[in-house]
């Protein structure tokens, strides 16, 4: 059922000073991450507790957006909750005091999608793997874009495993709610709006000069702070960031090299992006988001141009997410920010004549997902019933992923994860904030004596 209603179901508050952490899950720009141990949050006997420190954010680079940022993301979880779907989470409760805020979610004991892919021979995973998760995947996104929401941070690595093999999406900081489009009769709740004008010419080799002009003018923006404020079409703020793109790309110029961290490094906060004066005629009509943000071996073309974006970006993502799991890298990676850049905005995904012969569907669908002209890529006149009719997904039982479809890999039983007796998170964060120790209290007193091993 699509998330058509902003009613959400009364929340179980969670007393903090009760909760004990099994273990450290994961940190994070938008939290820490604990498993939890004992009923208390929906039911389940353990469930992952995200945690945002309030006493970090005045100080911290961009603090104030992360504590907005957070509370958004509670806000998405809380709709999510009001229509349960089986591949996005479910917020099983939450707290707040003076100092945290924190939300449940079930725990994932099989982790992400980059994890399991690096766990196989040759880090690339079959067609048939490829097919399932993707196919799950398009389920989320259906449901996402069907309730107005575009995700924006879609990689592997925000693709959790359950319990029983499927998946389902994590971190939703940096989506974004636009209205929902209108829909002809002939398309499903689940369809993104068409264009509303005629579309922009394919990107041809003859075309690519194009793209080649307006990235030299992108970097040569001035280098001088701008409105700092993000905004849609509509006016909406929706984050504060004093810098233009050209300041960004330009700092980062040969910054990363090989040792650059794939995704959970390479997080691209929202920045603004200008007026929008040059905007696409090919985008739809109503509102769009001018912020840049994403992670950016995923960041689409239309968010480097700067030309305003909506759902399509997501369609995007989900080619290079469909790329990296078949050839066991990103398509666009460079050896610094700005390369990367430069080959999202110029570059075309590259398959040997080998991979085109035998999986001829699979190269088709992500070079269709990749178009550089969101109003040609596939999914932006039909949204996520024109990605499920793609040849790729013959086959699929749509309406019974959950039920029919055997998931490529079972986590084992997550028996021993709450066997410890756990540590407090409120203590947790409290020890943060405390003075250094001077050196006589060093040298006399056990280190971390009262902080939990993980």
């Amino acid at each position: 059922m699509p998330l058509t209603t902003t009613t959400t179901p009364p929340m179980e508050e969670i007393d903090l000073d009760a909760v004990r952490a099994a273990r450290v899950l994961g940190r994070g720009a938008m939290g820490t991450v604990f498993l939890v141990a004992g009923a208390g949050a929906g039911g389940e006997p353990y469930y992952a507790l995200k945690v945002f420190d309030k006493r970090r954010a005045p100080t911290a680079a961009g603090g104030e957006d992360a504590a907005r940022r957070a509370r958004w993301e509670m806000s998405v979880l809380s709709r999510l909750a009001a229509h349960p779907h089986p591949h996005l989470p479910s917020l099983l409760g939450r707290a707040e005091t003076a100092d945290l805020l924190a939300w449940a979610l079930p725990y994932c004991p099989g982790g992400d999608l980059n994890e399991l892919r690096h766990a196989q021979p040759d880090r690339v995973f079959s067609p048939a793997a490829i097919r399932f998760y993707a196919a799950e995947v398009v389920s989320a996104l259906a449901e996402l874009h069907a309730a107005g929401i575009a995700y924006r941070d879609l990689k592997p690595e925000n693709v959790l495993l359950q319990a029983d093999g499927h998946v389902t999406l994590t971190d939703f900081d940096l989506s974004r709610h636009l209205p929902p489009c209108p829909r002809s009769p002939s398309t499903s709740s689940s369809s993104s709006c068409s264009a509303t004008s005629s579309p922009t010419p394919h990107v041809s080799s003859h075309g690519r000069s194009h793209y080649r002009n307006h990235l030299k003018r992108i970097f040569k923006r001035s280098e001088s702070a701008v409105t700092a404020s993000t905004t849609t079409t509509s006016g909406q703020e929706e984050v504060d960031e004093p810098h233009n793109l050209a300041w960004y790309l330009n700092r980062s110029l040969d910054g990363g090299g090989d040792q650059m961290k794939k995704a959970k490094s390479a997080r691209v906060s929202p920045m603004d992006r200008g007026g929008g004066k040059n905007l696409s005629s090919a985008l739809r009509s109503g509102e769009r988001s001018f912020s840049f943000v994403g992670t950016e071996e995923y960041v689409a073309p239309e968010v480097v141009r700067g030309d305003g974006h909506e759902f399509a970006v997501d369609w995007w993502a989900l080619g290079v997410l469909v790329y990296e799991m078949s050839q066991g890298r990103t398509p666009f990676r460079g050896r610094s920010r700005k390369e990367t850049f430069r080959n999202v905005l110029l570059r075309e995904p590259e398959f040997s004549a080998e991979a085109r012969r035998r999986w001829p569907e699979l190269a088709d669908l992500v070079e269709r997902l990749l178009d550089k002209d969101p109003a040609r890529r596939l999914g932006f006149a039909g949204g996520a019933d024109e990605v499920r009719a793609h040849p790729f997904f013959a086959g699929v039982a749509w309406d019974l992923l959950g039920e029919v479809s055997r998931p490529p890999y079972i986590p084992p039983p997550a028996e021993d994860v709450v066997s410890c007796e756990g540590f407090s998170v409120v203590e947790y964060f409290d020890k943060l904030h405390l003075p250094p120790p001077s050196p006589v209290e060093q040298e006399h007193s056990p280190e971390e004596e009262l902080m939990p091993e993980f």
